[in-house]
């Protein structure tokens, strides 16, 4: 079983999410109810990959393939399936010319959850989790077609309906589990220029103003 966490208990995470921060998600427990823990972002942490492999990003999970690489495959045959709550993600909109990081949330401003997937691993102190993020094409997505670098396939994360959670944490078959990959309607979508802070510190600063974080805020 996980460590049970209250997902209003922001001072356990950061504001902002990265590859390898700890971050809430909700998975099934052994007794089917939902069960909040921390997990790391990323299915394969940097410090799991071992010694003279080059490191790889596992934060999402391209839906097209996820049954097929070893990174998320054993995870997605075995039904791992976890919900990512949040109040916004990021990616990079190119259309002033340059990258610029947008926010992207619900309409009505609401929390929503990301479908992804959970991997057990064993830690110096007990069991550590970490997950990732499916992904779906969104090359003719009103909005999100709108981001990442012209030119390059369009993604986007597969948002859950409130009403469809437990549906989602409780598919037990990978072919039923797909059925949920689909794309949320823009029209009960927002999104909104949103600066990486000036004031963040050094090490929480990104690299660039790409993709591959998440805004928790409750």
């Amino acid at each position: 079983m996980g460590v049970l966490i209250d997902l209003h208990d922001v001072e356990r995470w950061k504001p902002e999410t990265w590859k390898d921060y700890s971050a809430p998600i909700v998975r099934r427990g052994t007794d089917g109810a939902r069960e909040g823990l921390l997990a790391t972002y990323g299915m394969v942490p940097r410090k799991r990959i071992p010694e003279g492999v080059r490191p790889f990003d596992t934060m999402n999970a391209r839906a097209e393939t996820v049954g097929q690489l070893r990174s998320f495959s054993g995870a997605w045959k075995r039904s791992q399936l976890c919900l990512v709550p949040m109040t916004a993600f990021y990616e990079p909109c190119y259309e002033s010319g340059k990258a610029s990081r947008w926010g992207i949330g619900m309409a009505d401003q609401s929390m929503f959850a990301v479908g992804g997937l959970w991997r057990e691993w064993d830690g110096t102190d007990g069991p550590e989790w970490s997950f990732t993020q499916l992904t779906i094409n969104a090359d003719d997505h009103p909005l999100m077609q709108r981001f990442h670098k012209p030119g390059d396939e369009k993604r986007a994360l597969v948002i859950v309906p409130q009403n469809e959670w437990d549906d989602w944490l409780q598919a037990s078959e990978p072919e039923y589990a797909r059925s949920f990959l689909r794309h949320y309607p823009a029209e009960a979508m927002t999104s909104w220029e949103c600066p990486v802070p000036s004031r963040a510190k050094k090490a929480d600063t990104p690299p660039e103003a790409s993709d591959g974080n998440l805004a928790f805020d409750f």
